[in-house]
């Protein structure tokens, strides 16, 4: 799944190819794909510009012109859903590959779930193989509600301090792990991205909330923020399906210590990883070097 960093490198990318640019058509090939409807999607979609691209953890949002309602156009990638940009010069994707190299020469194929045609000829393309990924068009009262409802605070923004961190995991008992995968405490986070903070914080996966002291919220704070920037910066984590809407492969993944390490030294006392699942989710930790 994409993560806050992969989804930033996407959103910076498409900014730099779609601004300003209107949607000219719009086809839902599955209708499960789009909300309210797809009907509604085509209708209210076409001839819209698109005047900025933002993001909250992992939600791509695309601020529409004109004060004609819905305001917003969301795609959510979910687990296994990717944008891909075609022009006569460009063909460029980002978020998970789930395309073979022949496949991603071929559009639309047969994960293809919306295809959006720009008003100068190129083709945006929403892929997902297991359709848990979503487009929506939404008012800004309904954009509101959504972030209120859905979203904590994110790494590296004002909202995001150590008071405000403290207090929302004081607020619960469950696992670390499942705690910073919990979207409505910290926008952004992924499986990836956890790990790789609780091993910087020195702090087990497995320990509940409850257990973990101030001052150890404070260095995972810190640990959050330093990874999150580094790993904007170095363009995400590349594995063998991740590749970035320039085509590019991030190049984070030689920064990683524990995540897809198991059975693996760590590096810091060269203790076997262990992998295990917590909180659902496959997890790589060090045994000695996290209390």
């Amino acid at each position: 799944m994409p993560e806050l960093p992969e989804v930033e490198t996407i959103r910076r990318d498409l900014a730099a190819a779609i601004l300003n640019r209107r949607f000219k058509s719009v086809n839902i090939l599955s209708p499960k794909s789009a909300f309210p409807s797809a009907a509604f999607f085509e209708k209210s979609l076409v001839g819209r510009e698109i005047k900025a691209i933002n993001r909250r953890g992992k939600l791509l949002i695309f601020q529409l012109a004109s004060a004609v309602e819905p305001s917003y156009l969301l795609i959510h990638l979910k687990m296994t859903g990717q944008l891909i940009y075609s022009d006569k010069k460009h063909k460029i994707a980002g978020g998970h590959s789930l395309n073979t190299a022949e496949e991603l020469r071929v559009l639309p194929n047969k994960h293809t779930r919306a295809i959006l045609e720009m008003d100068n000829g190129a083709l945006l393309f929403f892929n997902d193989l297991r359709k848990f990924g979503y487009l929506k068009l939404v008012s800004q009262a309904e954009l509101d509600n959504i972030l209120a409802m859905n979203y904590g605070p994110e790494p590296l923004t004002s909202a995001f301090t150590v008071s405000s961190f403290i207090t929302a995991l004081s607020r619960t008992n469950v696992k670390i792990k499942a705690a910073l995968l919990n979207q409505k405490l910290v926008a952004g986070l992924g499986n990836i991205y956890a790990d790789e903070v609780l091993w910087d914080a020195g702090i087990n996966p497995n320990r509940p909330v409850k257990k973990v002291t101030p001052a150890e919220m404070k260095k995972l704070f810190q640990a959050i923020n330093k990874i999150i920037k580094l790993a904007v910066k170095h363009r995400g984590t590349t594995f063998s399906d991740y590749v970035d809407s320039s085509g590019r492969k991030g190049n984070f993944s030689r920064f990683l210590k524990v995540y897809g390490r198991g059975g693996e030294k760590c590096p810091k006392c060269q203790t076997t990883l262990k992998k295990e699942k917590v909180a659902g989710r496959g997890t790589h930790y060090c045994p000695v070097c996290q209390k």
